[in-house]
């Protein structure tokens, strides 16, 4: 059993070690990964693993929506006064994200690019951001632009997210053709009702019952076990899904 106990820790730093060369970490960590196995692994999950998880950013997602609904300006007031007592690229970020959040996509946009000049210019989550904030400025075109780079440099990154935006992104180019490719591909690998809603609201756009159809009737199903929290989560995409389906 002590054999296999080892053999555990060498294989989560042998896990943590890919996760560190990937992303470009510095290589001091593959020193302490491997001269501490479990302790080192452990702190490097908690420190750069997990802040990045899907769980993590769900929970930012709840906790952003709970805020607004109790006090919608607070987290844009908060971030301004936070950027303009420290202007640091993090408060620049947190301000970037609360005027996307506040539907001021044009400042938004303007803050991540300012963020993408300096240190963080090749930082994934914050091009992501951008990508958003250009994609609901109405400059699909720059949306795209940095989507298409962070799939040339890491195509395994938010590839669920990236899908979409692109795919909306090349809907509003008009490039229907792809954007219908874009959409089926995320639709089939991901299986998720976002991706579902987001090919559904393109499909009703354009009139097209025969695609939107039973993507509706698997929204439907799904979203009828939702928990008040699940609701939460997708309240933004639902709310764009219910305008597209009125009459």
């Amino acid at each position: 059993m002590p054999f296999v106990g080892l053999g555990v820790h060498v294989l989560l730093a042998l896990f943590c070690a890919v996760h560190v060369v990937r992303n470009g970490g510095q290589l001091y960590w593959l020193i302490i990964l491997f001269s501490f196995p479990l302790l080192g692994s452990l702190v490097y999950l908690l420190v750069f693993v997990v802040p990045h998880s899907r769980v993590e950013r769900s929970a930012k997602r709840a906790v952003r929506a709970a805020g607004r609904a109790m006090d919608p300006g607070r987290e844009l007031r908060e971030a301004r006064v936070a950027f303009d007592d420290t202007p640091t690229a993090q408060n620049q970020m947190r301000l970037a994200t609360a005027l996307l959040d506040a539907g001021e996509a044009a400042q938004s946009a303007e803050q991540f690019q300012a963020c993408l000049r300096g240190p963080f210019a090749k930082d994934l989550e914050i091009r992501l951001g951008a990508a958003r904030a250009f994609l609901a400025a109405g400059q699909a075109a720059q949306a795209l632009e940095h989507l298409a780079s962070m799939r040339a440099e890491k195509a395994d990154f938010r590839a669920e997210a990236v899908s979409l935006l692109t795919a909306r992104a090349l809907a509003a180019l008009d490039r229907a053709v792809e954007a219908r490719a874009e959409f089926e591909s995320a639709s089939e690998r991901f299986g998720s009702v976002e991706a579902w809603a987001e090919y559904a609201i393109w499909a009703l756009s354009r009139g097209d019952e025969a695609t939107a159809g039973p993507l509706l009737a698997k929204i439907d199903k799904v979203s009828a076990k939702w928990n008040a929290l699940t609701k939460q989560l997708n309240e933004p995409v639902m709310r764009r899904l219910r305008a597209a389906r009125k009459p």
